[in-house]
């Protein structure tokens, strides 16, 4: 009786040892899978952490291909953007500087053949005067005078003459022309009217007495030529624009320089 006592509380006891060491077993068991779920877990977020890296890195501290690449590829653009820039800029510069070195081309020869026509201005200004003075002797003398003058006058007035027109030819020579109005509209441009005469038998306003003459050098006036215009008569008709170089006509406003 009394071993079988005895044994029964060590079996007991032994029974409830070993129910303690399962249940500390299960909880080992139970804390194990949860280390094994959090480690599941925790995988794919380090995954994309070393996938996200700045600069293409991954997690182990390697560089990525596109990380590697993109700035010697950007640094390329860069220059190649720069390059095309200066080159443009060079190309626009040549450009100014060729029609700029074209447009004074063509100023210098305009200049120069300007120069050439117009340096004589002022001897030419001069010269007119001899011609004048000629042009007044040889008209002093009527046509019945000169048809009644002996051979030596005779062959003074023609000298005289023969004078004059080589005078003219001369002026010509260089670009000076003479102006003979007579007959002719008036124009305000070239002819510098002096007194009107009354006369209905030819257009208002055409020249009906030159006074003087004038004389054009190139394309300006030398001097103007110094007229009397008829008045009273019928209205001119509007003389034809001048072209310009494009075609087109331009009108010049009407002056009469009579105070009309």
């Amino acid at each position: 009786m009394t071993d079988t006592s005895a044994r029964a509380p060590n079996a007991a006891g032994q029974e409830a040892t070993n129910q303690d060491a399962g249940a500390a077993s299960g909880e080992d068991r139970v804390a194990d899978t949860d280390r094994v779920s959090d480690a599941e877990h925790a995988s794919p977020a380090a995954a994309d952490a070393g996938t996200s890296a700045p600069g293409g890195a991954t997690a182990d501290g390697g560089a990525g291909p596109q990380g590697a690449a993109s700035p010697q590829g950007t640094g390329a653009d860069d220059a190649m953007a720069a390059l095309m820039r200066e080159a443009a800029e060079y190309k626009d510069r040549w450009m100014r500087g060729l029609a700029e070195m074209e447009n004074l081309r063509r100023r210098t020869e305009r200049e120069i053949a300007d120069a050439r026509l117009y340096a004589v201005t002022q001897f030419a200004r001069d010269i007119v005067t001899v011609a004048d003075n000629m042009e007044r002797a040889l008209s002093a003398l009527d046509h019945e005078l000169r048809q009644t003058a002996d051979a030596a006058v005779k062959g003074l007035l023609d000298g005289v003459e023969l004078t004059e027109r080589e005078l003219l030819k001369v002026l010509e020579k260089h670009g000076i022309q003479k102006l003979d109005p007579q007959g002719q509209k008036f124009d305000p441009h070239r002819h510098q009217a002096m007194f009107e005469v009354p006369d209905a038998t030819v257009p208002s306003g055409t020249v009906v007495q030159v006074v003087q003459s004038g004389y054009m050098i190139g394309e300006r006036v030398l001097r103007p030529a110094l007229v009397g215009i008829a008045k009273g008569g019928p209205k001119a008709p509007p003389a034809a624009a001048p072209a310009n170089a494009g075609g087109e006509t331009v009108e010049s406003p009407a002056n009469d320089n009579t105070g009309k």
